[in-house]
């Protein structure tokens, strides 16, 4: 019986460790220097997590905020490039998790942006915490939503267009955002992609969300659709966008440009969650 019980607190032990670990990464807050990526596009984010910064004459748009730590570090990324916090007019997110949206209670006191969400995510975000069933806790200064954006609406500012897109299922108000940016003479389509992993989400059975699995398959369906010249995600690694970086500054003009990133990216992530959902539907 007590080897039992020796057996059965290790094993929750490591439950807790990886769901810890995979919760709190150190290099979603560690600093990283920003970079260009197009003309009115800048990477502003940590070591670990992508945060956008959109110029334009009439004021900025930030996509994403990083984790409450990580937002001195885009803030400072921000002013080195020269740009002031208070130009900021809206601050959008790609999903209600803390590690993209922990910084957003700062960086609202800083801009005084109008936070921009999906309904979806407004719940998550007015409450701090996560809205799905999953293997991991989630916890972040709430925010209000001043905006709820719905599908295919659009964010205006100084000649700039982002459309929002909703692919639910790694939250229930995912949000994908396409715009065009100039480019060195040309005008490439840019794809801001909301999160596709399973992020230790029950897809089987899940009483908060129990459309999850649906709404997964619905997203990769949908995002077959589309395409885009750049693909930008909220953690830059799975674009190798440091990698791309240090190719244009080595003289690759069109370093960022990778007209089938986004289905390669679709595609390796359906594949995914089609076997992490065999395996829970196994598990039952």
């Amino acid at each position: 019986m007590k080897v039992f019980q020796m057996l059965s607190a290790l094993l929750v032990s490591n439950i807790l460790v990886s769901s810890l670990a995979f919760a709190d990464d150190p290099s979603w807050s560690a600093p990283h220097a920003p970079y260009q990526i197009t003309d009115n596009i800048y990477a502003v984010g940590t070591k670990g997590i992508g945060v956008y910064l959109i110029t334009t004459p009439k004021g900025h748009i930030l996509l994403d905020a990083a984790t409450e730590q990580g937002a001195n570090v885009v803030e400072a990324n921000i002013k080195s490039l020269g740009f002031k916090l208070k130009d900021i007019k809206y601050l959008l997110e790609n999903h209600a998790h803390s590690d993209h949206v922990g910084g957003l209670a700062q960086l609202k006191r800083s801009t005084g942006a109008t936070i921009v969400a999906s309904q979806g995510d407004q719940h998550s975000l007015e409450h701090g915490t996560l809205d799905s069933e999953t293997n991991w806790e989630d916890k972040f200064t709430p925010v209000k939503v001043e905006k709820i954006l719905a599908d295919g609406e659009k964010i205006s500012l100084g000649g700039v267009q982002l459309q929002a897109v909703l692919t639910p299922g790694h939250t229930k108000g995912c949000t994908s955002w396409f715009m065009e940016s100039p480019d060195k003479g040309s005008t490439r389509k840019v794809a801001f992609i909301c999160s596709l992993t399973t992020a230790g989400n029950k897809l089987v059975n899940n009483k908060i969300y129990p459309q999850i699995a649906d709404d997964f398959r619905n997203t990769f369906a949908r995002l077959k659709t589309k395409n885009a010249d750049l693909l930008l995600i909220g953690h830059p690694d799975l674009a190798n966008l440091d990698k791309k970086n240090i190719a244009k500054k080595n003289g690759k003009a069109d370093a960022f440009v990778d007209s089938n990133g986004l289905q390669k990216f679709v595609k390796t992530f359906e594949d995914k969650f089609e076997a992490e959902l065999e395996k829970q539907k196994k598990a039952q």
